[in-house]
């Protein structure tokens, strides 16, 4: 049977109700900028994922710009990310001011190695992003603590691990502040681009309220030169109607790569992806590696069922680092690991008969 990627259509017609209702109390209302329905997501949000203030924005991307401003990053700084993620993280270091450092993955997780991390530090490094990649939180134990031994701040990269938890502690609430994306295709999407930073320091949040804002919390009173980044009226009631469902959506994804897990474990060359002990993985994307990816992935395709590989090309290899000149040998895991990842079909609604479908066309290969 044909096994999509994700299935968007399919989510909104679990939920079409809601969403509709959503939809149309905004137009009713013409909440169409800020608003009620902004104000009311942001606090939602902000206690389903245990932090005092949700500071909505425009995009995932957006957010990670607020939070370094509103951290004063200067030219000069350094600001130390993961080798590979989407581009999101490393491009906004870089407009914010920074000069971006890469860190090598761990070779297992798929998340920001701690001890490369530590060997990048110079005296010019300022702050740590580490990425929850997939959905798994980093070693945020590890993490933190060279930020406290160094005086580092960090910002979490959360656009992948709603609701993800590191020894029971929600992801996002470790740092100074942390970045959500609600693209579409996230575990929590919109129906267009939204995204949003979160923290539990009022100055922070206020500071990075008013760089959204075109510099002002009132309208005309612009206080500091900002940036438009507005979560709009719509996303907003879209993204609160989705969100009671999001702990159900998260136990769904996981309860299907329980099903990856085992039958894909049994297959001679499939390496599946380790959690690592006292994290909750959350699954935005299920990803295993293989030596003939690309044969595997025309293979299962041409059956119907859709892959997609996050990401080709690990960051410090793009033509955007040429100018940074690095070498395969300072990257070994994210260069290996982008020849050979995979990222299989999983959302909330796949069923076991899809999973196993998959599982089986991956054996025949």
């Amino acid at each position: 049977m044909p096994v999509p990627f994700a299935d968007l259509q399919l989510q909104y017609e679990t939920i079409k109700s809601d969403i509709d209702r959503a939809i149309a109390s905004v137009i009713r209302d013409n909440a169409f900028i800020r608003g009620p329905y902004v104000d009311a997501f942001e606090r939602e949000f902000a206690a389903a994922v245990d932090v005092k203030h949700c500071v909505s924005c425009a995009n995932g991307t957006d957010a990670l710009y607020l939070a370094m401003a509103a951290l004063k990053v200067e030219p000069g700084d350094e600001v130390i990310t993961t080798a590979h993620s989407w581009i999101s993280t490393s491009a906004m270091i870089t407009h914010a001011g920074a000069t971006v450092v890469f860190a090598d993955t761990d070779g297992t997780t798929f998340t920001i190695d701690p001890a490369a991390v530590e060997a990048a530090i110079t005296p010019r490094t300022v702050g740590i992003i580490p990425v929850h990649l997939y959905g798994q939180p980093a070693d945020m134990d590890a993490i933190m603590a060279i930020a406290r031994k160094h005086k580092l701040w960090v910002v979490e990269d959360c656009a992948q691990a709603h609701l993800a938890r590191f020894k029971g502690q929600q992801v996002g609430t470790f740092g100074a502040a942390a970045t959500y994306s609600f693209y579409p295709g996230k575990n929590l999407g919109a129906m267009g681009d939204a995204g949003a930073v979160v923290t539990n320091d009022s100055a922070l949040a206020e500071h990075m309220t008013m760089l959204a804002r075109h510099g002002g919390l009132v309208k005309h009173q612009h206080q500091i030169e900002g940036i438009n980044s507005r979560l709009d009226g719509m996303q907003a009631a879209i993204l609160s109607a989705k969100l009671p469902h999001l702990a159900a959506w998260t136990k769904a994804r996981q309860d299907a790569a329980k099903v990856y897990d085992a039958g894909l474990n049994q297959i001679e060359d499939v390496l599946v992806s380790a959690t690592a002990p006292d994290r909750s993985h959350v699954y935005h994307l299920y990803t295993i590696r293989h030596a003939r990816r690309d044969a595997l992935a025309a293979h299962l395709n041409s059956k119907g069922v859709q892959t997609a590989i996050n990401y080709p090309t690990a960051l410090p290899f793009l033509p955007a680092y040429a100018r940074l000149e690095h070498r395969v040998e300072q990257f070994p895991n994210a260069h290996r690991d982008q020849g050979q990842i995979l990222s299989l079909p999983m959302y909330a609604e796949i069923t076991t008969k899809q999973l196993d479908e998959v599982i089986e066309l991956i054996r025949g290969f």
